[in-house]
């Protein structure tokens, strides 16, 4: 089954010319995570970012960020989507919310960054 968001499937397909361009594995793993059923896909919650992130690192997370939780420090977090307390969230603790392409044009080889699903 594929599909059926024209978005998600352009996302996909630039991570996988990035990867193939920047010999960056990182990107492929995210296209491949991206291509899961929707009912597969990451959600996951604020509390899980702040226990697995140290300050002023950058999180990527191949799906939507929940608000569940709060954040003690600041943390840049790249998404495909963020529900709207988690941002708000987010942005109190000082932190960022990106979107995949802004990381794929500021950060080409995906180096530093830390996956969370």
């Amino acid at each position: 089954m594929t599909k059926t968001n024209p978005q998600i499937m352009r996302i996909i397909e630039i991570l996988k010319e990035r990867s193939y361009q920047e010999g960056a594995a990182l990107w492929k793993e995210v296209a491949r995570r991206l291509e899961k059923p929707t009912r597969q896909g990451a959600e996951v919650n604020l509390s899980r970012i702040n226990r697995h992130s140290s300050p002023d690192e950058t999180v990527l997370v191949p799906g939507k960020v929940l608000g569940s939780g709060s954040l003690d420090h600041k943390v840049r977090v790249v998404a495909l989507d963020f529900s709207q307390s988690a941002a708000e969230k987010i942005i109190g603790a000082g932190g960022e919310c990106l979107d995949i392409y802004q990381l794929l044009e500021e950060n080409p080889q995906g180096s530093g960054v830390r996956m969370i699903e």
